[in-house]
């Protein structure tokens, strides 16, 4: 006798191509109700699966709406997750990763079937193909954005792309500029039109979209202060005024008389530029609230101004670093003049004190030379201290505490007897001054005896005879100020 199969139960039959296929009712992730379909080669594979679907759902974890591939989410993902809460910036870097790399290698895979050896496999081949480590590490990155956004939509049970192993990158290291070098380069600038932008960069560490994304009403005279709100980007095929990167890169910075006079000085050439232009220059949009603009009036082209930058250094024999190392060198001249790193994170506009120390501080060899130097004069003076301590311990000199100790703590119970725990001590004398004041007392006493003693010796006459036999008189003095004891002892008495 058969039995009705209740309702949710599923059924599994087998299709024309010789394959099984299960089907039952889930709740889905988006909220509705509907009828899902599992295959396999054979009916225990398909009934395994379809009883762990239903175990799911009976734990109340929705069942994906749709058969996922992993190319189809990732564009889900950047349009409507990335796009509306992340940079432009940062959507830009992201779908270039997913439209060069991601999708054309393992885009096809079904997503809740990517697994980690799929995952592992693609990275090892974009390394073997020439890709540096760094551009795999940033693929991974991206393909584990996303995976985690799958795990919070239940559409995956882990994220794989974080139990991929790679390479260690190993960061290359950067030589910001040295002092003298600082001030060649400023000697080199001075007449160029771009003084003024190329002196926030290094006397106040300012990124190079804050510099360009300068505008005139965030610079204010009248109290010389200069505030940091946005920034200019190349996105895509146009530029962008946004925001500054992080809310700590939102600061106001002290506008020094350097700076103040280059900025003056480029206000003045902007307004007759702009008035010599007459019309022609109504049309543009960003350029006149913009600090530092073309000759036309237009934003200034990030990669333009690096390449005016390296121009510079090329044409005045000056050593070559990135226009970006100029801020590591602003951060390290802070390190150098012994500026709190507090201070310095809040000149840099960094979010965390970490990323001051650890990346934009760095150290040269006058700097460890420094440090070493004071390492070794101090063990010197160790060294020398210890040597005479072996060949004369009187020659030490007691130290403030060790004074302390020895003058005011004795031994004993306050009646002088010894207590049977020898931890009890007290003091005979309230304070060092007053144990020494006594001392002085009783020394003065004595000293005043012995005088008196040496001056009735005198008054006697005695005759002491020398070692040849004749009679001498003794001549009493201090061997020290050869004063007699005899006019010493009437001057106490």
């Amino acid at each position: 006798m058969t039995h009705a199969r209740a309702n949710g139960e599923g059924t599994i039959y087998r299709r024309k191509d010789g394959r099984y296929e299960g089907a039952a009712y889930f709740l889905t992730t988006s909220g509705r109700r509907k009828r899902l379909r599992i295959y396999g080669k054979t009916r225990e594979e398909v009934h395994v699966n379809l009883t762990n679907a239903k175990a799911k759902a009976q734990q109340g974890i929705p069942a994906p709406d749709r058969a996922w591939k992993l190319g189809d989410y990732l564009h889900y993902w950047l349009e409507q997750v990335v796009r509306p809460n992340r940079r432009p910036k940062t959507y830009e870097q992201y779908e270039c990763a997913i439209r060069l790399y991601l999708k054309p290698g393992i885009g096809m895979c079904q997503l809740s079937r990517l697994s980690v050896p799929m995952v592992q496999s693609f990275l090892n081949q974009k390394i073997s193909d020439g890709h540096s480590v760094r551009k795999v590490q940033i693929i991974r990155t991206v393909l584990s954005s996303a995976l985690s956004r799958a795990v919070r939509e239940e559409l995956v049970g882990r994220n794989v792309a974080r139990l991929v192993e790679l390479p260690e990158w190993q960061k290359g290291e950067i030589r910001p500029w040295s002092v003298d070098e600082a001030r060649q380069f400023l000697d080199a600038v001075r007449i160029h039109p771009l003084y003024a932008a190329f002196l926030l960069l290094l006397l106040c560490g300012l990124r190079r979209g804050e510099v360009l994304g300068l505008r005139w009403r965030d610079i204010d005279f009248e109290v010389d202060e200069i505030h940091i709100r946005q920034q200019l980007q190349r996105v895509g095929r146009k530029l962008v005024q946004g925001e500054v990167k992080t809310k700590a890169g939102r600061r106001d910075l002290p506008l020094l008389s350097l700076v103040r006079a280059a900025l003056l000085v480029r206000h003045d050439h902007q307004e007759t530029v702009r008035q010599a232009a007459g019309t022609e220059r109504a049309g543009t949009d960003m350029g006149d609230e913009l600090v530092f603009t073309t000759g036309s009036g237009r934003p200034i082209e990030p990669r333009n101004f690096v390449r005016s930058f390296w121009r510079i250094c090329a044409q005045y024999d000056i050593r070559i670093i990135k226009l970006h190392h100029v801020r590591h060198t602003a951060a390290t001249l802070l390190k150098n003049l012994g500026i709190p790193a507090r201070d310095a994170q809040l000149i840099l506009g960094h979010s965390q004190i970490s990323v001051t120390q650890e990346i934009y501080q760095h150290d040269d060899m006058d700097a460890r030379r420094s440090t070493l130097g004071q390492v070794e004069e101090l063990l010197l003076k160790t060294t020398m201290y210890g040597r005479e301590r072996l060949r004369c311990r009187q020659k030490q000199p007691s130290g403030p505490g060790f004074r302390e100790i020895i003058t005011t703590v004795l031994s004993g119970g306050p009646t002088g007897t010894r207590t049977q725990d020898t931890l009890l001590k007290s003091s005979i004398y309230g304070s060092l001054e007053d144990r020494l004041t006594s001392i002085n007392l009783v020394m003065q006493d004595r000293t005043r005896q012995w005088l008196l003693g040496c001056v009735a010796v005198k008054n006697s006459r005695q005759i002491i005879v020398g070692g040849c036999g004749a009679p001498t008189t003794p001549q009493l003095k201090c061997p020290t100020c050869k004063t007699s004891y005899a006019a010493k002892a009437e001057q106490l008495i």
